[in-house]
């Protein structure tokens, strides 16, 4: 007789289980929250070296809550999905108001925390069980019990969130949610499964039907529309490049970002409207394409000398080039590091 769904996975877990993250030394309510926020929909490999910067500037909720909103977005320049960061500096300062959370409904009450994040900390933090029901969790069952409806159907939700449920044990909570976790992340992985070494693979309905590529199930995706627009590079003459900040909410909200033209025709008015005058022509510097989750940017990169009398602007602020490439004093999208660092400190007109 196969034995208990998690008794196998607890098993497999104690062998082949991540045990070392930094966030479970010390797990810590304050800890496993922070790596929680910073997991959603990013690999554990990437939140590492992030999270460890993160713990060693803010190693507590008050001086999270005490920060300056670009301090924290500067630490999360590049991890993506930038509300996070500022959801996460919102619930520090409730914290602090009201106290850190000790219950699932405590903890979905904060800025940025769904049901499946806070049953998540509240398993991990305090070693009660709480059903999880994450991405990695949602592959793992709708493979195991070859559900074939789409992920995104409110009915396939309902399903899922009831085989989590069943198979959540009393014991070893903490345990179970990291292990269902890393089943996900490193066995039962999307595009390519090891059903070979995987501890429930025995009744793994997917792998009996040979279906493990076919599920889970999903709607076929339009094509995404593609914006063009054009970034603006504008530089003083000595090494600063000009950046404004973005409004709170929306793509990119609150970061520093290069200023941006809806069409090439416009770049000239885009230009006063800033307070500039030109110093030379526009130049271009090449292009930069990024894909978000509901439409793919396509922006030119026109570059251009201002003049420096027009430093003091109220639409944004005056940065060195070289601290942006070494250690940015602003949260910047991923792209725009990426280009700031690929320019590094090439004046216009130079390569």
């Amino acid at each position: 007789m196969t034995a208990p769904f998690a008794e196998r996975l607890l098993a497999w877990f104690d062998d082949h289980g991540r045990h070392d993250l930094p966030w479970q030394h010390p797990r810590t309510p304050y800890r496993v929250w922070v790596s929680e926020i910073m997991l959603q929909q990013t690999q554990v490999a990437t939140v590492i070296p992030y999270f460890e910067r993160f713990m060693a500037r803010f190693p507590d909720v008050e001086s999270l809550a005490a920060a300056e909103p670009d301090a924290v977005l500067a630490l999360w320049s590049g991890l993506g999905y930038y509300a996070r960061a500022r959801n996460l500096h919102a619930a520090a300062r409730q914290m602090i108001e009201s106290g850190v959370p000790e219950t699932i409904e405590g903890w979905a009450e904060l800025s940025g925390v769904g049901p499946s994040t806070a049953a998540a900390i509240v398993s991990q933090a305090f070693d009660r069980r709480a059903v999880i029901l994450d991405g990695n969790v949602k592959r793992v069952l709708a493979r195991h019990a070859a559900v074939d409806a789409p992920m995104e159907t409110a009915a396939t939700q309902r399903e899922l969130w009831s085989l989590a449920e069943a198979y959540t044990p009393a014991c070893r909570p903490a345990d179970y949610t990291q292990a269902i976790m890393d089943l996900g992340a490193t066995i039962c992985r999307r595009g390519t499964p090891r059903c070979d070494v995987c501890p429930v693979s025995e009744d793994c309905q997917a792998r009996r039907q040979g279906r493990e590529q076919e599920l889970p199930a999903r709607r076929r995706r339009k094509p995404k529309p593609v914006r063009e627009r054009v970034l603006l590079w504008l530089e003083d003459g000595e090494g600063q490049v000009f950046l404004e900040k973005r409004p709170p909410s929306g793509i990119w909200g609150g970061l520093a970002c290069l200023p941006v033209s809806e069409t090439p025709e416009a770049v000239d008015r885009r230009l006063a409207e800033l307070g500039f005058k030109p110093v030379d022509d526009w130049q271009a510097l090449g292009q930069l394409r990024h894909v978000f989750s509901h439409f793919e940017l396509a922006a030119e990169v026109w570059g251009m000398r201002v003049a420096p009398a027009a430093v003091a602007d109220r639409h944004g602020e005056w940065h060195a080039v070289d601290q942006l490439v070494h250690e940015p004093p602003v949260g910047l999208p991923a792209p725009i590091q990426r280009l700031i660092r690929e320019r590094g400190g090439a004046a216009l007109g130079q390569s």
